[in-house]
């Protein structure tokens, strides 16, 4: 892997410091293009605290930071700063203007949770129910339908364990509708990482059939994870084994107009 948009820095209170230690396990990876992609920052309206993200008061340091390690490390590697956001419809314009003036180049869809988070379960609880099915995919719709954002991290982050044919009917939407708007979808490395439910087979089964841009992530939470060749290999073996090659490179979406 040459590029990288999925890096997460300490900030997010779930990942390893420090962002020069990334930078610098990513070059001696071979990695060309390296984007910093922390957790968003959320102005939540009665200033809710979200433990698996940055906060309000970090953002100016995070955005400032990165930019003078791109400006540090050129010539030796080509670096972005940009955040992993999830599509909540009542709060995203204020969070967009938050990061926007801080200088955000690029966004990654990862809708974590659903609505606009309060009293909401994490995606990748596990369920049955088709309505958090149905909801986790007309929401990741609607965020790829701003055309802000460049891939949608972790597709199969929702953990429906109920029939077959609904997960089937729902998440082919899913795919249709990236594959419409020409959204690259992300094989997920870190799951493999973490033993967790995703990367999902029967989700990059359908996403072949649809023909979809597959792209892989390291969603780097520590500087190691550029040293995860056998995942790499993993991930790759499984999207040829469903019938897709991954893209080597993705256009950054601009957020900034």
């Amino acid at each position: 892997m040459l590029v990288n948009y999925h890096t997460h820095t300490w900030r997010c209170n779930h990942a390893e410091p420090d962002e020069r230690a990334y930078i610098e396990s990513a070059i001696a990876a071979g990695v060309r293009v390296l984007g910093f992609s922390d957790h968003t920052p959320y102005p939540f309206p009665k200033g809710q605290y979200s433990w698996f993200r940055m906060s309000l008061e970090q953002a100016p340091g995070y955005f400032d930071l990165i930019r003078k390690l791109r400006d540090e490390y050129a010539g030796r590697i080509e670096i972005h700063v940009g955040v992993e956001a999830e599509y909540y419809p009542a709060l995203f314009p204020a969070m967009l203007d938050l990061v926007r003036q801080n200088g955000c180049e690029y966004m990654l869809l990862g809708q974590h949770y659903l609505f606009n988070e309060e009293n909401s379960i994490y995606s990748g609880t596990e369920t049955d129910d088709p309505a958090r099915l149905i909801q986790y995919v007309d929401q990741a719709i609607a965020g790829m339908e701003t055309g802000l954002f460049t891939y949608l991290a972790h597709p199969d982050l929702i953990n429906f364990t109920g029939d077959r044919a609904t997960y089937r009917l729902h998440m082919r939407r899913l795919c249709r509708a990236a594959k419409e708007l020409d959204m690259p979808l992300e094989l997920n490395l870190l799951g493999y990482h973490d033993r967790r439910h995703y990367p999902a087979r029967r989700f990059w089964e359908l996403a072949a059939e649809e023909g979809n841009c597959a792209v892989l992530g390291w969603d780097a939470h520590s500087p190691a994870a550029f040293g995860w060749t056998e995942l790499e290999d993993r991930g790759r073996r499984l999207l040829a084994e469903c019938g897709l090659t991954p893209a080597e490179q993705v256009p950054l979406r601009s957020i900034l107009g």
